[in-house]
């Protein structure tokens, strides 16, 4: 677990915003209204508590500042020497001094002016104390206003910093620019870090993780050193130079011994010497990359005499028990970037190397003691002279023996997929490791579900068959219908005529029906009542089948006597026998008619209602409900309406002094 994180620093607002933000949260928080008429004594505490407040509020937010800053004496040297390296450490401490000189500088002028409140005498006077208390604060923000700024500066650069671990295992590259250290990097992890053919590409470090052995490990590219004295190093290098130093880790000294990085290997060896001093007492590799283009065999006597000296030279860093030098395995090693041969190798032996010394160390530690007290191992005790050496019964061991040539025999689904045209083109059977009763079975289709029921049971396999006989029989129907001709002796002439007239009739009608509906949405609608060829009436009933040739006296006759509200009247009109009492009184008889040609009161079947009363009287109630929602003139339920035209926000709360004209 990382135990420093810089990205979450609050950000510093600049020295005018600063100002800007308190004064507003301080009139948020606090009352804004005071009258003349108030007396002494709450006046006084209304200003007191502007003071305070504004004094609390650049307190709270000078002291998160400081706090949120990493002091340099607490955190670990690794990160100290960082810090100095990149922000030059006198800086950064004069700067956080200042934002605490500031923050008890404004402490200060509050208390001095609340005590200067208490003997305010007017409202006037309060006031003014408050405006100079409030100013001087401000003031002091304003002279800190650089201090600010290259805090943030050095808060934004921090959050880019990658976040290290400085006691986790950690595997660290070094060695000269352009040696081949970040295309290592991206070969054994996840990182993405920036690889060109030229010097000095990565320019600060680099963090990514691998793993070995089921531990997770911490791997950090450094940027490229040259071999010259420390106070000429730029920033750059010193990045390099303080990890070697304070980070304990395995270290990877990169070695180009093709010389394509534009150093020899003269160089790199003084180079290691240079610095050999900050490979004490931790594991080093030294790793010679590029053999693809220069094989370590290939290299000229000089330049494999200093490589042996180099790895003479590592071999003393770590010292073993006694003062004797620890095995020479691992310690040089050759690998290439381009091929990737050796690459695993090489990681392997870093972290393999650098948990042995991890458990060393503990080992050595005076915890272990504590801890071995609590481990006993049980070693059983010879009963006997004879010797029992652990050993496989024979059974055992063919058994085992089989078992390990069934399992090289036995192809895998990777061995499958390159037979069938590799990946993309081959798919792997998952039905043949299904465990079923009957291996037959294994390749029987799925059934598909749908609502609970398997459909393959509602199937039918003749489908097919089945509507090629239904589409056989509809063909004979249709030609059945058509050979069915009408006799002759069923119409006369004249009627046939008539039904040719009106089946021409029928043809038009539906033609100009179609252009109507292709032009309906340019023409305008006229109303029914207003449209005389469009009332349905008697008249133009009878106009119609006159055109026709028809004699509409008994249809219109028909429609008379069929039609609903005025049935009653007519009939009497006309003198027709009828099954009510001429006698009988006007009122009664439009009651009697009005009931039962409304047909509203009757129950149909299926509307849940017990008789024509319970019917009326929930259209009744119905008809009550929507009345409040027609008076709104809303349409429906989901309808939105805005009951008041006044907003709150612009009709409530404090006037201020000035025009109202935009209420």
């Amino acid at each position: 677990m990382v135990q420093y994180n810089f990205k979450k620093i609050t950000v510093i607002p600049k020295g005018n915003d600063f100002i800007d933000i308190i004064l507003s949260r301080t009139q948020r928080q606090t009352p804004t209204v005071i009258h003349k008429g108030s007396a002494i004594s709450s006046v006084r505490k209304f200003y007191n508590r502007k003071v305070k407040a504004t004094q609390q509020n650049f307190h709270d937010k000078l002291s998160t500042i400081i706090e949120e800053f990493p002091q340099l004496e607490d955190v670990h040297p690794f990160y100290g020497d960082l810090f100095h390296v990149l922000y030059n450490k006198d800086h950064y401490k004069l700067a956080l001094g200042q934002i605490n000189t500031a923050r008890n500088l404004i402490d200060k002028i509050a208390k001095e002016y609340q005590k200067l409140l208490k003997y305010g005498d007017s409202l006037y006077r309060c006031k003014s104390l408050k405006v100079a208390a409030l100013g001087r604060m401000c003031t002091v923000i304003k002279r800190i206003g650089p201090s600010l700024a290259y805090l943030e500066e050095i808060r934004k650069h921090m959050a880019r910093l990658p976040s290290i671990d400085p006691n986790t295992r950690t595997v660290l590259i070094c060695g000269y620019p352009n040696v081949g250290k970040s295309s290592f990097m991206n070969k054994i992890t996840r990182t993405d870090v920036d690889v060109q053919p030229y010097a000095f590409t990565t320019r600060s470090l680099f963090v990514g993780h691998t793993e070995y052995k089921y531990l997770r490990y911490q791997v950090i590219d450094t940027p490229g050193i040259l071999d010259r004295p420390l106070e000429d190093r730029n920033v750059i290098e010193m990045c390099s130079i303080t990890a070697l130093a304070h980070l304990r880790a395995v270290v990877l000294f990169f070695l180009d011994i093709s010389g394509s990085c534009g150093y020899s290997i003269a160089q790199q060896a003084a180079l290691f010497r240079s610095i050999k001093s900050l490979f004490m007492n931790k594991p080093l590799i030294i790793v010679c990359n590029k053999t693809d283009l220069q094989p370590l065999d290939g290299i000229s006597e000089e330049d494999m005499k200093l490589v042996v000296e180099m790895k003479s030279e590592a071999l003393k860093t770590v010292m073993g028990q006694g003062g004797e030098p620890t095995n020479d395995e691992g310690v040089l090693l050759t690998m290439s970037n381009l091929t990737e041969e050796g690459i695993i190798a090489v990681k392997n032996a870093a972290c393999e190397r650098l948990l042995n010394q991890r458990v060393e160390m503990k080992m050595k530690s005076k915890r272990i003691n504590s801890c071995l007290n609590r481990f006993h191992v049980a070693m059983p005790k010879p009963r006997d002279q004879k010797e029992r050496p652990p050993c496989i019964p024979q059974a055992v061991f063919e058994v085992r023996t089989k078992e390990a040539a069934e399992k090289e025999e036995r192809k895998l689904e990777k061995d499958f997929e390159i037979e069938n045209g590799g990946a993309g083109v081959y798919s792997a059977d998952w039905r043949k490791h299904y465990i079923l009763a009957n291996h037959e079975w294994k390749k029987d289709g799925i059934p598909e579900i749908l609502d609970g029921h398997n459909v393959y049971d509602f199937s039918d396999p003749d489908i097919l068959q089945r509507l090629e006989e239904l589409e056989q029989e509809e063909c004979l129907q249709q030609e059945a219908d058509v050979d069915v001709e009408m006799d002759g002796t069923e119409l006369t002439p004249e009627e046939e005529e008539a039904l040719a007239e009106i089946r021409k009739k029928k043809s038009l009608l539906i033609q100009q029906h179609r252009i109507k509906k292709s032009t309906a949405e340019n023409q305008p609608i006229v109303p029914r009542k207003f449209d005389k060829d469009r009332k349905f009436t008697s008249e133009r009933m009878g106009r119609q089948l006159s055109t026709l040739g028809l004699d509409p006296t008994l249809g219109i006759n028909r429609a008379c006597s069929k039609s609903r509200g005025r049935k009653r009247k007519i009939s009497l009109d006309r003198g027709e026998a009828m099954d009510v009492d001429v006698e009988q009184p006007a009122k009664k008889l439009q009651m009697r008619s009005t009931s039962q040609s409304r047909s509203r009161g009757e129950v149909v079947p299926g509307e849940g209602f017990k008789d024509s009363a319970q019917k009326l009287k929930a259209l009744k109630l119905a008809k009550k409900s929507v009345r409040k929602r027609n008076k709104d003139a809303r349409r429906g339920e989901a309808d939105r309406v805005i009951p008041s035209m006044k907003p709150k926000h612009l009709f409530s709360g404090k006037r201020s002094i000035g025009k109202t004209t935009r209420r």
